[in-house]
């Protein structure tokens, strides 16, 4: 067997590490783009369960990462397999990892819908094809043929006035079913990929508490992590 290619990291998380992690996590999703180091740099694992706690994970796009509020925000189809398990068990895990940067970031908590006004801003700047797409697919539902889903998308497309390549926009409604999801920190952990397996991971953790229709976070603890 070959021997796995060894590396030269220059970057450390900061001694001591900083009161709050999610602008560094928001910074690494940047650089990623900026660097242009892969071809989904806001790609993430989002892993739920259902209400017997059987986990499920898939990989979905992170929208936002908000270091104010310390949350992540993603969308989808609120009517497919995560969105029932989130509607039963409002809690997510998330991983992203930027292989090319030898860099991962975990965030755990709890889960809730956004406004319809921030779900409408979104819908509003996806191509429009794929919001055609959304208001045909049963996300997540069995298909009886490939040829069934895009003789529905072909005939949504011609409901709404959009032609088969998207080149023109439409005034295409927002799904009832369709919106997004913030992911509220509870716990995150930073890792930076060292040489022999050596690598350097800092957790944090606070507490959250009930404000209107989301949380408030308390102050975070952080510590270091073995590698």
């Amino acid at each position: 067997m070959a021997q796995a290619r060894q590396y030269v990291s220059n970057r450390l998380l900061p001694e001591p590490l900083p009161e709050e992690p999610i602008a560094i996590l928001r910074s690494w999703m940047l650089e990623a783009a900026e660097k242009d180091a892969m071809v989904n740099p806001d790609a993430m694992t989002l892993a739920t369960a259902d209400e017997s706690g059987r986990p499920s994970a898939r990989i979905v796009l992170a929208k936002e990462i908000d270091p104010g509020r310390g949350a992540v925000v993603f969308f989808t189809n609120r009517e497919s397999h995560k969105g029932r398990e989130l509607r039963v068990n409002p809690r997510a895990a998330l991983v992203f990892f930027w292989d090319a940067l030898h860099l991962q970031g975990r965030v755990e908590g709890p889960v809730e819908p956004v406004t319809d006004a921030e779900s409408d801003e979104y819908w509003k700047s996806r191509w429009v094809i794929s919001r055609v797409s959304a208001w045909v697919s049963q996300q997540s539902r069995p298909l009886g043929s490939r040829e069934e889903i895009l003789r529905k998308v072909e005939e949504a497309s011609v409901r709404f006035g959009v032609p088969a390549d998207g080149s023109r926009d439409a005034d295409i409604p927002r799904p009832h079913n369709w919106g997004g999801y913030r992911v509220w920190a509870e716990r995150v952990e930073l890792w930076i990929g060292q040489p022999g397996r050596v690598h350097d991971r800092g957790l944090w953790a606070r507490t959250l508490h009930r404000a209107g229709s989301g949380y408030r976070g308390g102050p975070w603890t952080s510590t270091r992590l073995q590698p």
